[in-house]
């Protein structure tokens, strides 16, 4: 779980800072043609943080949102903004009904378990969606870019493409699409993570901090290509995070 004070970084920095925008238009990018329900969609979002992310799924799909999440903090926030339906819960031990959502996201938050406990994670959104019923996860990716942000915010693993894929099959679900993102950025994240932090040899802290405007455009717009790719089908064979689509089998 997220250290408290991070829910506040979180809420200053999702609507504006490049990562939080790019990320979105990149999952959306990828999982868009799955997301065909219309109003009558029940979903859930398994780690909501501050709930901002649910509470766009609500404006703009019009979907009926459940978030969780472990922290109480992440609650207030998600309350707050209106998400009443927000429960403060783990989600290897969701309090819902076999079968109740169409659909689940649970976004850079499968990170948190340690390493083997994902399988909690993953069969608890299996029992949970209907048949046919759509996961989308998305995930940190190599262990060699674990950095100071990493230790702050508490994350306990990263995937590779071929571990995460396995973990699903093995939870019963049917991959549709996996990819990584947030690869053009992938040299300067290495010299960052690898070289500078550990000269420097400064503590865990959080990576929310403000960018000057120009900055923050120009590391925005890497991602914003990356999507418009992502949008054609094709996928990136390497980078900072893992985007997977699948879906409940139905038999």
């Amino acid at each position: 779980m997220m250290p408290p004070p991070e829910y506040a970084n979180l809420a200053s920095a999702e609507n504006t800072f490049w990562w939080f925008c790019g990320m979105r238009q990149i999952t959306f990018a990828v999982a868009g043609p799955h997301l065909t329900g219309g109003s009558n969609w029940r979903v859930l979002e398994a780690g909501c943080g501050t709930g901002y992310f649910a509470r766009c799924l609500e404006r703009e799909r019009g979907w009926r949102l459940f978030p969780v999440d472990l922290s109480p903090a992440g609650i207030r926030y998600a309350r707050a903004q209106g998400l009443q339906s927000a429960l403060l819960a783990d989600i290897a031990k969701l309090p819902f009904a076999s079968l109740s959502f169409d659909a689940a996201f649970c976004l850079d938050v499968l990170v948190h378990a340690p390493r083997g406990q994902e399988a909690a994670v993953l069969a608890e959104l299996h029992r949970v969606l209907v048949p046919g019923g759509l996961l989308i996860l998305r995930v940190a990716a190599l262990r060699i870019l674990r950095s100071r942000h990493s230790q702050f915010v508490g994350e306990q693993q990263r995937f590779t493409r071929r571990r995460l894929a396995l973990a699903l099959k093995q939870s019963g679900f049917r991959i549709l699409r996996c990819t990584y993102a947030n690869s053009l950025l992938l040299p300067i994240a290495l010299f960052k993570f690898r070289l500078w932090e550990p000269l420097m040899r400064r503590p865990p802290a959080s990576g929310l901090t403000p960018l000057p405007g120009r900055l923050n455009r120009l590391l925005l717009g890497c991602l914003r290509a990356e999507a418009r790719w992502l949008a054609r089908g094709r996928n990136l064979p390497l980078g900072q995070s893992l985007i997977l689509i699948a879906e409940k089998a139905t038999s």
